[in-house]
């Protein structure tokens, strides 16, 4: 009888687990924007193997955000195209829930705006997302999924968004126009346009707010833009020209997408300088630093990989994803 309770009490225990549905590891999920697939891939990072695909109901997602309670992804459905050329102009926000694994609402925009970048307000938990038609950024608050406001830009293709750690400005790198413009959020304007290059890409902050950073895509350089003057302040020479980057969250290094060479850069924060080039598969996309400084994701968009670099010995692991894999977020 005692094997028959225990046989009974394990099965009672896998019955539970089952009606229970799809659940995320405790350790947190890795999103990645599949956007080959229009699909949201969900990666769990202790196994190194997507779990599950969402479809994202739209034409294309490129970037994605969790949400700070990591229960919901929001994908922005740009459309088609590439920045600044023809194509289909998105107009919608995918609402996804990470613990059912689907779609739950979408957000629209009422006309085309080309939404991209997605980042959470670390202070008031507002969403912002830029959308490029309209030279803006819209806020939507997570918690009715309406847009509640919008701050301008003052230039054309506002494609990437860094907001400082204590929510009070938004930096958006203007790709065509080669600019960078900081907004006050909370006066939901815009404070100046700082001129870069000809031509950028991408866009981060260093967590203690000093310094920002975009790449010049017609040169192999970095610029870092003391956000105390609103200049560029100097530029880091790069192996090849630059995409994604972010920094460690313990303020030591920043990390470097170089598409061209395959490769990531490992830029030294206290003194701005190149330490290591790591190999990655071709064409790295977007750089994301897990909170525990250990472990640095970059999408590898022609390989449909994300590469997991160790940050204590800059080893590298990878995982397979879907195809086109592109914007990255840490879902805890």
């Amino acid at each position: 009888m005692t094997n028959f309770f225990a046989l009974t009490l394990i099965f009672v225990s896998l019955l539970i687990a089952a009606l229970a549905g799809p659940s995320s590891p405790s350790d947190g999920l890795l999103l990645v924007a599949n956007k080959g697939e229009e699909s949201l891939g969900l990666i769990d990072p202790t196994a190194g193997r997507q779990i599950a695909i969402v479809p994202e109901g739209g034409v294309t997602g490129h970037e994605v955000a969790a949400s700070p309670d990591g229960k919901l992804a929001f994908v922005p459905i740009y459309g088609n195209s590439g920045v600044g050329m023809p194509g289909t102009d998105g107009s919608t926000l995918a609402v996804i829930d990470l613990s059912e694994r689907k779609l739950i609402h979408t957000i629209d925009f009422g006309h085309g705006v080309r939404p991209h970048c997605a980042v959470f307000e670390p202070k008031d938990g507002l969403l912002y997302v830029t959308t490029e038609l309209d030279k803006s950024v819209a806020i939507i608050d997570p918690q009715t999924l309406r847009i509640v406001g919008s701050v301008p830009t003052g230039q054309a293709e506002s494609h990437m968004l860094a907001i400082s750690s204590d929510g009070r400005k938004g930096y958006t790198a203007n790709v065509g126009p080669g600019t960078v413009s900081v907004l006050d959020l909370a006066g939901r304007k815009t404070v100046t346009v700082i001129p870069v290059a000809q031509h950028v890409q991408r866009i981060s902050i260093t967590p203690d707010n000093r310094w920002v950073f975009t790449s010049d895509t017609e040169k192999p350089r970095l610029a870092v833009i003391d956000t105390a003057t609103n200049k560029v302040d100097r530029w880091i020479a790069l192996p090849s020209t630059g995409y994604g980057s972010a920094s460690t969250p313990d303020g030591k290094w920043l990390l470097v997408a170089l598409p061209e060479a395959n490769a990531v850069a490992v830029v030294h924060l206290p003194t701005l300088q190149i330490v290591k080039t790591i190999s990655v598969p071709p064409a790295p996309q977007e750089v994301v630093i897990r909170p525990d400084s250990h472990v640095a994701y970059v999408s590898c968009n022609q390989s449909h990989q994300v590469a997991a670099i160790q940050i204590n010995d800059w080893t590298v692991k990878l995982i397979d994803a879907g195809r086109g894999a592109d914007g990255l977020a840490w879902a805890k």
